[in-house]
Formats: C-alpha cells, sequence, structure tokens
C-alpha cells in the first residue's frame, strides 16, 4: 500500500469533511467486507481520496451518484463491477464486491471465481448476461459494437444502458486507483 491509511485522530481541517461523508457512507452501504482498520482509519479506495481531499471529493461525488441512480438490477451491476475488477485483477475490488455479491445476492463462491478469472459463469439470468457481455465488450476497447448497445437499451432501457456504460467506466477508475496505489485486501501482505 504506497498511501498509508489516514488514522482519525490525524484528520486535517480539509480532509475532515470528506473523512465524514464517506465514513458515514460507506459503513451505511458495505457491512459484508472490510473498510476500515481497528482504529477508524479508511482502507480501499476511500484512503486514497482522503490524501487528496480536492480530487476526492469529487470522486466520492461520482460514486454517491452511481449509488443513488441505480437503473439495472443489482446482481447485474455486480457482475459488471467484477468482470471490470478482474479485467485490471484489483484485489480489493474483487474480495469487496465479491463479498457484497455472495453476502446481499447470494451468489455462489463458484460464481466469484469464475468472474474473478475474467471467465463468464454459465448460470447468468438475460440482466446478468446482458451487463457482462457488454462490460467485456467496453474493456476491449473502441466503441461498443450496435448489437451490444441495442440489448443493453432493450434489457434496462435506455437510462439503465447509461447507467451501465457509466458503472463499467467509473469501476475501471476505482481498478486504477487501487493499482495505482497497491491497495490489497486486508490481511494479504502488502
Amino acid at each position: 500500500m504506497r498511501l498509508p491509511p489516514i488514522a482519525p485522530s490525524d484528520i486535517t481541517a480539509e480532509q475532515r469533511g470528506l473523512f465524514e461523508a464517506m465514513t458515514a457512507g460507506v459503513a451505511a452501504k458495505y457491512s459484508s467486507f472490510i473498510t476500515t482498520r481497528e482504529d477508524g482509519a479508511l482502507l480501499g479506495p476511500w484512503n486514497a481520496w482522503l490524501h487528496d481531499p480536492v480530487l476526492g471529493q469529487a470522486f466520492w461525488g461520482a460514486t454517491q451518484a452511481m449509488t443513488k441512480e441505480r437503473r439495472i438490477p443489482d446482481p447485474a451491476r455486480q457482475i459488471a463491477i467484477l468482470a471490470v475488477g478482474a479485467h485490471f485483477g484489483a484485489a480489493y475490488e474483487i474480495y469487496a464486491h465479491g463479498a457484497v455479491a455472495i453476502g446481499k445476492h447470494g451468489m455462489s463462491e463458484a460464481r466469484i471465481a469464475t468472474l474473478a478469472a475474467g471467465e463468464r459463469p454459465v448460470d447468468l439470468d438475460a440482466d446478468e448476461a446482458a451487463a457482462f457481455d457488454v462490460t467485456r465488450a467496453l474493456l476491449r476497447g473502441g466503441p461498443l459494437p450496435d448489437p451490444l448497445y441495442g440489448l443493453a437499451v432493450e434489457r434496462f432501457g435506455q437510462p439503465g444502458a447509461n447507467e451501465l456504460i457509466y458503472l463499467v467506466g467509473h469501476y475501471c477508475f476505482v481498478s486504477m486507483t487501487l493499482n495505482g496505489f497497491a491497495i490489497t485486501v486486508p490481511g494479504s501482505p502488502a
């Protein structure tokens, strides 16, 4: 980990508002994986954003908007997020969203392992399959092929197709944050 977690007692005045917002938001949303150190320091991408509170506030705002405006079913969202994390080898992302997918949606460990390996699980429903296929096409680069764009609109409506595209881009950014700062899974060797 290249940026050390910041203990609550070491938070600066400039970081205080962002720290409080992220701590409350993360605690309200995630209970199935470790998001803080024992002393309350944030882990994951939130710690990195806290080190640069001006940009971190913008990144947190985008994250909050992506969380608030859910137009596609959450299992399909988790499939897309895990496919992005696998593409970039972002360990914390796979750890965190794997825990969400298992805990909140009852996805099997085998399905998470398949996604983490960058493969398409055979048991995806139609929404999950569309999310996976669109995500993988976007990750290959270039324009999203018309048939896949049409599938996203058909499955999720135009607002949902928009959300899926934004979601993939957002989690590419989160993966870059995690990988750039070498953010590992809690308890794993640095």
